[in-house]
């Protein structure tokens, strides 16, 4: 290639290049800036695009070597904004040794993309590599600019709002050991002026919070993610919007106005206030959406869970259903005790132990007793007790009145299960250390005792909804792979085969954090104001947090650790199920085995043996900084793996995959679906439960809905929460998923192009295995009462037609919402 270069033959080339525009909101000042300097003959910006999905440079004819490709993905500034060239690395694979030299095209230097392991780079390549990890660790220092393509970690020092009073003011997560927290990628803003602790903030609609470049949104993602989140950014800005409530103020008087907002939405009352909506919306495109009449304002899609029956929700074997096929199906564990116990400190907390009585649930166990369901495995729990526990009584110091739920279940002969009780503790009145206080309440269907119980699941819905959504939901997917994803950046180049099999997996995540931190997690943000752990909700998942073991996120791990497997050889995936008619674990197992088999074959293909792995410099500093960095406050922690083997190498490269992917799939989409009808997944609760003799008590007695609707989430509320589901809930137009990649030229290797394409067929096959169950009536936990198909492991493999929106199904291969 040399030789022909020198001789300045011709070579045929096609290069695609994607300008920032003013459609870009992520950055409008750049983007009209880039229109100036075109008049003499600069541009600001540019991005290498193909005509199907990614970003090529493409050479045809190359004498000797036929086509060559380069998969660029990146977007490329002026070169005054770089200290160093660009390099970028074609896919070509190994082809003989003259194949490696730099081909200057500018600023821009592209090289043969060959997958090596950093002990097989070429000389001539070497070089390139090692300066491309240096570039992007950075200096940790200064501000970081758009142009930047540094990737750095800080600790979660953004999310107070000094200036707005104590009331706003938050631990700082990751810096002292009594708040553990991942790492966050650095932005290097300065000190609030009100508390050097804390990072300034930007405006509160300031989108371009700064990551890395190559991880924003596509301008495909962003109008897509800019469109469905106009609901919730007026709500945020329109006080106003207290005035909608027709009779009390911020109440809902019936489900049937409830329902008003799927079936009819909201009227606004006056001229006056849809004058100040219009006004308070930033560009023409969003004041479009609030008509001029007002009509139909904050209409929501119907969610799944009513739309074949308004009221199917409200019973017993849906309650039980969801823990196994709903929007959170992690927690649900077997019961091994009776009564349950507590892992809380006795000497902090005093006696935490359960109430609950063999008496009081042995009525309605079909004629079991305690002992004999626990010896047959059929005793199952819903537990939020020890998670709440610490922090109920700052959260009940606020608007918030709820409680720390323990739910008890029984496995019946058609696999599915019964509820059988709902213990309802609070902080003793005398001090943490006496202990708790409980209720135990059963199942009723009639009168006012079964108002009660209606109350009971609700107090129990809304402990498991706030888990999910800042637990299994934030914490276990979105917060803990981003310091995985800084680390590969900072530490495997683009040419290492572990960067080439995860780097898919982590699209977009940085992105839709920062965008979190800013607008949804910070004080004040929205998940603070519809979730009931409020102003503590961070706080409380820290301490959380200081439990998460990054081996117990493997699928099997987890299924054993929650009692809901046992390891047998005899079985499908080496367990057998306590509940065989479980659909996440069953749906999830397959999806986790297909996925390992695939990483399997990949890793075997480049490492040949372990030592290889040892060996293999990149991928030691990569797990090491993610250990004593990322995820630096659990460092010390005695169950990290070392990498030093291909088993090893492989099982994190699964957990990593699997948590990104499938698991984030099933405890995200599914939200809109069953929990975008508040009553049935409500978020917070604003009273305790009522006791006989109180007014409360006699409204229960003469009007059980409107006393739980006045119980659960109040409308505002409910209006900002379903707006921010059915935000998080919509796949992109533009996903990709599981079992697909943006461009089939990601590696000429045949062996791994080979094992993927068997990895897409799988799915395939899983595809239709899943909708086979979901056509089984004597499969009961696939459906239920609300004639809801478990579909959230559906990788949507086969239907890869970019059908995006509230679909219900679909593994998309990241965290990118």
């Amino acid at each position: 290639m040399e030789e022909e270069i020198m001789e300045k033959k011709k070579i045929k080339g096609t290069v695609v290049l994607m300008k920032k525009n003013v459609l870009d909101m992520n950055d409008l000042k750049a983007s009209l800036f880039d229109r100036v300097h075109e008049l003499f003959g600069k541009g600001v910006s540019l991005q290498l695009i193909s005509a199907e999905h990614t970003d090529p440079v493409t050479l045809d004819d190359v004498p000797g070597h036929g086509r060559i490709h380069f998969v660029c993905n990146s977007w490329v500034y002026p070169a005054h904004r770089y200290k160093y060239d660009r390099v970028f690395f074609s896919n070509k694979s190994k082809i003989n040794n003259n194949v490696h030299e730099i081909i200057e095209m500018g600023k821009l230097q592209l090289s043969e993309r060959l997958t090596y392991l950093p002990c097989e780079t070429p000389e001539p390549l070497r070089k390139y590599r090692e300066e491309e990890l240096v570039n992007l660790r950075g200096n940790g220092k200064g501000r970081l600019k758009e142009w930047d393509r540094v990737y750095d970690y800080a600790t979660y020092n953004d999310l107070a709002m000094p200036e707005r009073g104590s009331n706003f003011e938050r631990p700082v997560l990751g810096r002292h050991p009594s708040f553990p927290y991942p790492r966050r990628g650095r932005t290097g803003r300065k000190p609030h002026k009100k508390d050097p602790l804390t990072e300034s903030r930007l405006f509160l609609l300031r989108l371009d919070i700064y990551v890395p470049r190559d991880e924003q949104f596509s301008l495909v993602k962003f109008s897509d993610f800019l469109a469905y989140a106009v609901k919730s950014l007026f709500q945020v800005l329109v006080p106003e919007l207290a005035a909608l409530c027709d009779k009390t103020i911020n109440e809902f008087d019936s489900f049937q106005d409830v329902l008003d907002l799927y079936e009819g939405g909201i009227k606004l009352p006056n001229d006056a206030t849809i004058k100040k909506i219009r006004d308070c919306l930033p560009w023409e495109m969003i004041r479009e959406l609030v008509r001029n009449d007002g009509e139909r304002l904050m209409k929501f899609p119907t969610p799944a869970v009513i739309k074949e029956d308004k009221s199917a929700w409200r019973t017993d074997e849906e309650f039980a259903r969801e823990t196994l096929a709903g929007v959170n199906p992690v927690i649900i564990s077997r019961l091994q005790e009776f009564p349950p116990a507590s892992k809380l400190d006795p000497k902090a907390f005093g006696n935490q132990k359960s109430t609950i009585t063999k008496e009081q649930i042995e009525p309605y166990m079909n004629g079991l007793t305690v002992e004999e369901a626990l010896e047959r495995n059929k005793l199952f729990i819903l537990n939020h007790h020890d998670a709440l526990m610490p922090y109920l009584r700052k959260i009940n110091s606020t608007s918030t009145k709820t409680y720390a739920s323990r739910t008890l279940f029984l496995l019946q002969d058609d696999d599915t299960l019964k509820p059988l009780a709902i213990e309802l503790s609070l902080p003793h009145s005398q001090g943490d250390s006496h202990g708790a206080v409980s209720k135990v309440f059963t199942p009723a269907e009639e009168g006012v005792e079964g108002s009660v119980w209606q109350l009971a699941k609700a107090y129990a819905a809304v402990n498991d909804s706030g888990y999910h959504q800042l637990v299994s939901h934030w914490l276990n997917t979105h917060a803990v792979i981003e310091p995985f994803i800084i680390a590969s950046n900072r530490h495997l180049s683009v040419i290492h085969p572990i960067y080439k099999l995860l780097h898919p997996h982590f699209k977009d995540t940085m992105n839709i954090n920062a965008l979190a931190r800013q607008t949804l997690i910070n004080a004040g943000g929205v998940l603070e104001l519809t979730v009931f752990p409020g102003k503590y909700a961070l706080e409380m998942s820290s301490a959380i947090y200081r439990n998460w073991v990054f081996t117990d996120q493997a699928l099997p791990v987890d299924l054993v650790k929650r009692g809901m497997a046992i390891p047998d050889s005899s079985c499908p995936h080496g367990l057998k199920l306590m509940i065989e008619d479980y659909p996440y674990a069953v749906d999830g197992l397959e999806i986790w085995e297909a996925i390992e088999t695939w990483v399997t074959e990949y890793c075997s293909f480049y490492y040949p043996s372990d030592e290889v792995v040892k060996q293999d410099t990149e991928i030691q500093s990569w797990w090491e900084e993610t250990r004593i960095e990322g995820h630096g406050d659990l460092k010390d922690e005695p169950w990290w793996p070392e990498i030093n083997s291909r088993a090893e190498l492989i099982r994190a490269c699964t957990i990593i995959i699997w948590v990104a992917s499938a698991f984030h799939a099933a405890v995200n989409f599914g939200q809109y679906p069953y929990a975008g009808y508040l009553p049935n997944r409500p978020t917070v609760s604003r009273r305790f439960m009522p006791e006989p003799g109180t007014p409360e008590y006699a409204e229960l007695e003469k009007d059980p809905d409107l006393a739980f609707l006045k119980t659960i989430t109040a409308q505002i509320q409910t209006v900002l929460g379903v707006s921010l589901i059915e935000v998080l809930s919509r796949h992109s137009t533009d996903e990709i998923y599981l079992g697909q990649r943006d461009t089939p030229e990601w590696t000429s290797d045949a062996e791994p192009l080979a094992a993927f394409e068997k990895f897409g067929k799988k799915l395939i096959e899983i595809e239709g295995r899943i909708m086979a169950r979901n056509n089984d009536s004597r499969l009961k936990n696939r459906v239920g009462p609300v004639k809801m198909p478990y579909t959230l492991l559906y990788p949507n493999t086969s239907d890869y037609s970019k059908e995006g929106g509230l679909t219900g199904k679909g593994i998309p291969n990241s965290i990118s919402i």
